[in-house]
């Protein structure tokens, strides 16, 4: 466990300020852009959308700010997407548009050890947390209107991964997608899950294997074995 991880219990996170993104928006609009697609994690875990709205009210450029709904990869994804749409000489419209088109599609899972940095950050409330505690169980948790929720409950570690898996290949359906494996600290369980999903997803296109960084480590803790599914561009 790397010494990033093992901090996790005293760590906080902190939204970036508005100014922030002012002086970003102004650099770009410096160095020649024309507009900005922002896009962030969900309005509904960080108040980072909020400050991105506040500063594109005075860019000196357009600023089409979007709240992804999601976090890591369910955010990269829509965020890779934009960044293809642009690179083909893209509109800021259809770069917004393909953004949200892409966050719309993302599926997120994930598997934790324990509610209690979910619980402790008030990411998830406190019955669902005290209710994972009593029954011993572990939980498999979704975003869904961007918030955590709980989703199912199960009795052990390899059964919540093989159902984490299940969800997976239900998300993807018979078409093409991409799927990120996400951790912390547990990169062994996420490289063994990589490997099992290409013979269950014949439409898999890409696959990447991700370590989350502390932001995200902080609200959930160490452990963490998510998946995250988006259509691959065509």
């Amino acid at each position: 466990m790397s010494g990033i991880v093992g901090d996790l219990s005293a760590a906080t996170t902190s939204r970036p300020s508005p100014s922030r993104f002012a002086a970003c928006y102004a650099a770009l609009a410096e160095a020649g852009a024309t507009g900005v697609v922002s896009i962030h994690l969900s309005g509904e875990l960080s108040g980072t959308v909020e400050s991105a709205m506040l500063a594109a009210k005075d860019a000196p450029i357009p600023v089409e700010v979007i709240d992804s709904r999601s976090i890591a990869m369910g955010l990269g994804y829509p965020v890779l997407a934009a960044a293809r749409e642009a690179a083909a000489g893209g509109t800021l419209e259809s770069v917004a548009r393909t953004a949200r088109r892409q966050a719309a599609a993302t599926r997120t899972f994930f598997y934790v050890d324990t509610l209690e940095y979910l619980r402790r950050s008030g990411r998830i409330g406190t019955a669902a947390s005290l209710l994972g505690s009593a029954l011993m169980i572990k939980p498999l948790l979704h975003l869904t209107d961007g918030r955590i929720t709980l989703l199912e409950k199960v009795r052990t570690s390899a059964r919540a991964i093989a159902r984490l898996e299940d969800l997976a290949v239900a998300a993807a359906g018979d078409g093409p997608v991409e799927v990120a494996v996400q951790h912390l600290a547990a990169r062994e369980r996420a490289e063994a899950l990589a490997e099992r999903l290409p013979k269950r997803l014949p439409g898999l296109v890409e696959l990447r294997v991700v370590e989350m960084g502390t932001v995200i480590g902080v609200h959930v803790g160490p452990g963490l074995l998510g998946l995250t599914v988006t259509p691959a561009s065509t």
